[in-house]
């Protein structure tokens, strides 16, 4: 039997950061997969392989030289600066189907590929062109809109069909993880934001609305959910969505986040976080933290990544304004096996304390 080995492309996302750590310390053999490498445990056991995934010759070589990879979790993305203008863009749409095509085709041919995770979200459902039924659910028709998803999903059943692989389609909610430079992490935005207010002796006020309704997901649930897809049955196939299994009002939260990082808790005032990292006092007092602290990332962007663009879209009135939230119906992944939960609260606390750990954040205060 070929000893269980697993490919994660686009590890040093927020998805594939944890995904690595995850299989590493449940003693799987893993190779991660991205051009620069992901910000880990020192302990976690895994080989690192830069790679192109737009070179498909490199991604057929690299295959090659790899020991057989049995499992792959798909959660690399392309996205356009700025971030949302690049799901409307049908060369970034073009784009993200050949990368997962030049990694996939090898390994399906390589024979030995068992299983394989790939993630879509809720655009699956249209939720950034329309207003989507509430809850969102996996039965329903493909929403018909151009999207890398399809791609990616029509790609992935056809090579399945002809290798004879099993694959399962993830659906997550807002993902909380630790890894910098994301496209989409809010814990580094956020983190990033009540560590500049205290730097800066400016409140740390939630910047969006009061009636926005966040609902999230850890990404520690997700990598449990890869691990017990790969050996399921039930999951061979199958589309879930998945989330903590709460629903957060982030300006009702806000003063429970505020307390538990040593801040005083103060009321909404809309902003654009885009705006606030980008003035001047607040690149400077980024630097003193990282001077006085040691942290790992002395460029504030190279930190963020787009994640100030993704929680300005979530805290902002585009979002807000909705009559209905976007809310995801998780009972299909219960009644599948997986019945995992978290408290998105303390989720969003213990990965703030994550990035503290990893000299990604500066140590905060005592709980208020």
């Amino acid at each position: 039997m070929t000893e269980p080995h697993l490919l994660v492309a686009g590890a040093s996302g927020v998805i594939g950061t944890e995904a690595v750590e995850h299989f590493a310390r449940a003693g799987w053999r893993v190779t991660a997969l991205s051009r620069r490498a992901p910000v880990t445990s020192p302990d976690a056991a895994y080989r690192h392989l830069a790679l192109d995934l737009d070179d498909r010759a490199a991604c057929e070589a690299a295959v090659a030289a790899l020991p057989p990879v049995t499992h792959l979790v798909y959660a690399a993305v392309a996205e356009a600066p700025g971030l949302v203008g690049g799901w409307y863009d049908e060369a970034l749409i073009e784009r993200n189907g050949a990368m997962f095509a030049n990694i996939l085709d090898p390994l399906a041919a390589a024979g030995a590929l068992a299983h394989v995770s790939i993630l879509q979200g809720t655009k699956a459902y249209g939720a950034h062109h329309h207003a989507v039924e509430v809850p969102a659910r996996e039965d329903r028709p493909r929403d018909d809109h151009p999207n890398f998803y399809w791609r990616h999903e029509d790609h992935l059943r056809a090579r399945a069909a002809e290798a004879g692989f099993a694959f399962t389609i993830w659906r997550p909610q807002v993902l909380l993880g630790a890894a910098p430079g994301a496209a989409m992490n809010p814990v580094a935005a956020i983190g990033a934001f009540a560590a500049l207010c205290r730097e800066l002796g400016r409140p740390f006020a939630y910047p969006g609305g009061a009636t926005t309704v966040w609902e999230l997901v850890d990404t520690g649930l997700l990598a449990e959910a890869f691990e017990w897809a790969a050996g399921s049955p039930a999951a061979a196939g199958e589309t879930f969505n998945i989330a903590n299994g709460d629903v957060m009002v982030p300006a009702h939260a806000w003063p429970h986040l505020a307390a538990a990082l040593g801040l005083p808790a103060v009321d909404p005032q809309p902003a654009r976080l885009v705006d606030f990292f980008a003035a001047a006092e607040t690149q400077a007092a980024w630097a003193r933290l990282v001077a006085r602290h040691g942290l790992r990332e002395p460029d504030l962007a190279a930190l963020l990544g787009q994640s100030h663009h993704y929680v300005d879209l979530l805290a902002g009135s585009r979002i807000a304004e909705k009559a209905v939230p976007v809310l995801l119906s998780t009972i299909k992944l219960r009644q599948a096996g997986f019945a995992p939960c978290r408290d998105s609260l303390a989720s969003l606390l213990h990965w703030i304390g994550r990035m503290v750990d990893l000299r990604l954040l500066p140590p905060f205060g005592e709980p208020a």
